[in-house]
C-alpha cells in the first residue's frame, strides 16, 4: 500500500506564518476510516460502496452572478497568483416543464473566480449561445442536445410538425465543456462545429464560430493541444456519402487582424474508420513534440441511428454503443508530415475521456491515459441517475466500472527487420508490452500508473499537469480527482517515480478538476499551487475556491462564496484576467 499524505485531508483546524495547515484532530481520521470500512465491501480490486451521500443539489438549475462578488478568504491565497480560474459547465436543466436527461444537456456556464493581492471575487454568466436563446424566448427546449431531443414547436402547423420529424437533428452550440485558446483568443466548446468567442474579463458571449466553414468537418472535440508557438491541434468527425473519416486539424497561431478567427485551420491528415459506417466516440486525443495519436475505441457511433434519430425520437447518445469484442487501435501521425504511419498499435478494449500527457523517449512514444474498463462510463450521467438517493444511487455507483491511468508504450521504429513475437519495450523502468504481429501491426499491453491504494479513492479522473512546462516532454506528477462517488470527492497528486499519492478529502465535499499554475519563481516540475473549485451538497451557499501547496498538497487556503453551482467539466487559469 502507498503512502498517503493524512496532514493534506482538507480539514482546517491552525495556521502557520505561510498559511500551511499544520494541524488535524486525529479523532477525524479514525472517524472518517471507521465510516468507510463500514460501508464498503472490497471484490477484488473493486470497492462496493454503500450509504453514498446525494448529489442531486449538484445537478440542479442556477442564477448566473454577472457582478463580481467579493469571496470570504479563510488560510492564505498567496499574493503571487494574479489571474483567474475559468470554468465552464452545465448550469440550466429545464426550460418551462420541459427537462433534459443528461448532465452533459444543461446550457453552459462560464464561472471566474479572480485572484489579485491576496484578495478573491466571483462572478458567473450563462453562454448566450443560439440554443440559450431559443429556449429562453420560448421557455421551452427547442433545441436538442447530447441526451435530450427537441419535440416539434407545438406553434407549428401539422404539417411542419409531421415533416420536422424526418429531419436531421442539427448539431448544438450549448458549449458547456471546455474553455480553451486559439490565436490568443478564448473560446468556449462541446464536441459539435460550433464554437463561442468569450471576453474572459467580462464573461461576455463574443461572436459563434463554425468550424465547418474553414475545414470540412462535422464537430472537434473540447480538448485541443498547442505547441510551445501556439500552434494548435484539434480533431473532427467528417460524415459523407462515403461514410466518415477522422481528421486531425492544424490552427496556425498568427492573426491576420482582430477579427480573426479560425483563418488558415487545414486539415492536417484524414483516418479512415475501421468501419466507415459505425466510426468511434471520442473526447480527446494524444500529443507528442512530433507526433498525434488518435485513439480509436469500441465505444462505437451508429451512422444510420444517427441521420434518423429525429425520426425515431431518440437523442445522439442512444446511437452510441460499446463492442467489447473489438481492440482499441492507436493511429500515429507525424505532425510535420501529416502522414499516418502504416503501422497500427492494437490494444485490448478500453474507453478513454481524457490523456494526460504523451511524450517520446529513446526511440518510444509514451502515451499516458485514463482509461475504463468499459463503455458504460456516459449513461452514468443520466440526470435520472444523478439525482437517485438511497440504495438506488448506491446501486448506480456500484454498476459503472472506474477510470484508473494506464501508460501504452508505443515503438517508433518498426521495419521489415523488427523481430516479432517479442516484446520491444527495451525500457528497464517500465513493464509495459509492446510485441510486433506483423509489418503493420504491433500490440500493445498497458503498464498501471498507480499503486494499489488509487483503488480505495475510486480510480481518478480530470487529470492534470504541469501543461505549459512539462506536456509532450518527460515528466513526473500528474493530478486528478479521486471518484469514490459518481462525481469526484477528492484530489490526488500521483509521484510517477514510486506511483504513490498524496491526497486532499474532507467528508460531503466535492472538488472539480486541479488546475496547476505554477509559482513565478518555480525550478521545480510542482512548484506552485493546485486550484479547485469545492462543492458541499448538503450546505446552502457553501461554495469555495481551494487552494493547496501543489508540492505538500497541503491546504493553503480557501475563499468561500455566498452561492450554489452545479458540477462542472474544465476550466483553465487567465494570467491576464
Amino acid at each position: 500500500m502507498s503512502p498517503v499524505n493524512k496532514a493534506a485531508c482538507g480539514v482546517m483546524k491552525e495556521w502557520d506564518k505561510t498559511g500551511f495547515c499544520v494541524g488535524r484532530h486525529p479523532s477525524l481520521d479514525a472517524q472518517e476510516q471507521s465510516e468507510d470500512a463500514h460501508n464498503e465491501v472490497k471484490e477484488g480490486n473493486t470497492t462496493k460502496l454503500k450509504g453514498l451521500e446525494t448529489i442531486a443539489p449538484l445537478v440542479r438549475s442556477i442564477e448566473e452572478t454577472p457582478d463580481p462578488i467579493p469571496a470570504e478568504v479563510q488560510g492564505t491565497i498567496p499574493h503571487w497568483i494574479n489571474g483567474s480560474l475559468l470554468r465552464n459547465g452545465p448550469a440550466k436543466f429545464e426550460f418551462g416543464d420541459t427537462h433534459y436527461n443528461h448532465w452533459f444537456d444543461g446550457m453552459a456556464m462560464l464561472h471566474k473566480f479572480k485572484m489579485e493581492k491576496g484578495q478573491v471575487t466571483y462572478m458567473s454568466r450563462f453562454l448566450r449561445s443560439d440554443a440559450y436563446k431559443k429556449n429562453s424566448e420560448r421557455d421551452r427546449i427547442m433545441v436538442s442536445e447530447f441526451g435530450t431531443v427537441a419535440m416539434p414547436d407545438p406553434c407549428q402547423n401539422i404539417f411542419q410538425r409531421f415533416f420536422s420529424h424526418f429531419e436531421i437533428i442539427k448539431p448544438t452550440d450549448n458549449g458547456n465543456v471546455n474553455l480553451m485558446k486559439y490565436k490568443g483568443d478564448y473560446y468556449v466548446s462541446t464536441e459539435s462545429n460550433f464554437m463561442h468567442r468569450v471576453n474572459p474579463e467580462s464573461l461576455e458571449t463574443l461572436e459563434q464560430v463554425d468550424w465547418s466553414t474553414f475545414v470540412a468537418v462535422n464537430g472537434t472535440t473540447a480538448h485541443p493541444h498547442h505547441d510551445p508557438d501556439g500552434t494548435c491541434f484539434n480533431m473532427g468527425n467528417s460524415y459523407g456519402g462515403k461514410g466518415s473519416m477522422y481528421n486531425i486539424i492544424r490552427v496556425p497561431p498568427e492573426k491576420f487582424n482582430a477579427e480573426d478567427t479560425l483563418q488558415g485551420a487545414k486539415i492536417l491528415c484524414s483516418i479512415a474508420p475501421a468501419n466507415f459506417s459505425q466510426p468511434s466516440y471520442y473526447h480527446s486525443f494524444a500529443m507528442s513534440e512530433n507526433y498525434v495519436v488518435f485513439i480509436e475505441q469500441p465505444s462505437k457511433i451508429d451512422l444510420i441511428k444517427l441521420v434518423t434519430c429525429k425520426m425515431r425520437g431518440k437523442a445522439f447518445c442512444e446511437v452510441i454503443y460499446w463492442d467489447p469484442n473489438l481492440e482499441t487501435i492507436l493511429h500515429l501521425i507525424d505532425k510535420r508530415t501529416g502522414k499516418a504511419s502504416p503501422v497500427r498499435y492494437y490494444t485490448k478494449a478500453f474507453f478513454n475521456f481524457h490523456q494526460i500527457n504523451a511524450f517520446e523517449e529513446d526511440g518510444f512514444f509514451m502515451l499516458d491515459l485514463c482509461c475504463y474498463g468499459d463503455g458504460q462510463a456516459l449513461d452514468i450521467y443520466y440526470l435520472q441517475n444523478l439525482r437517485k438517493s438511497g440504495e438506488a444511487l448506491d446501486e448506480v455507483y456500484n454498476s459503472t466500472s472506474r477510470a484508473f491511468p494506464r501508460r501504452f508504450v508505443l515503438p517508433l521504429h518498426v521495419t521489415d527487420d523488427t523481430p516479432t513475437d517479442q516484446n520491444l519495450n527495451t525500457r528497464p523502468s517500465s513493464t509495459a508490452t509492446c510485441v510486433k504481429k506483423s509489418n503493420t501491426k504491433v500490440f500493445c499491453q498497458h503498464e498501471d500508473l498507480h499503486g494499489d491504494d488509487l483503488y480505495k479513492y475510486g480510480g481518478l479522473e480530470f487529470p492534470h499537469i504541469n501543461y505549459e512546462r512539462y506536456n509532450t516532454r518527460p515528466y513526473r506528477y500528474f493530478y486528478g480527482c479521486g471518484f469514490r462517488h459518481i462525481f469526484g470527492d477528492s484530489l490526488l497528486k500521483v509521484d510517477l517515480n514510486d506511483k504513490t499519492l498524496k491526497v486532499w478529502h474532507q467528508k460531503g465535499l466535492f472538488p472539480s478538476e486541479p488546475v496547476f499554475v505554477p509559482s513565478p519563481d518555480a525550478t521545480e516540475e510542482d512548484h506552485g499551487v493546485i486550484l479547485s473549485v469545492v462543492l458541499c451538497p448538503s450546505q446552502d451557499k457553501a461554495t469555495f475556491l481551494l487552494v493547496l501547496n501543489a508540492k505538500t498538497f497541503e491546504e493553503l487556503g480557501r475563499a468561500k462564496v455566498p452561492v450554489n453551482m452545479p458540477y462542472g467539466l474544465h476550466g483553465v487559469f487567465n494570467a491576464s484576467a
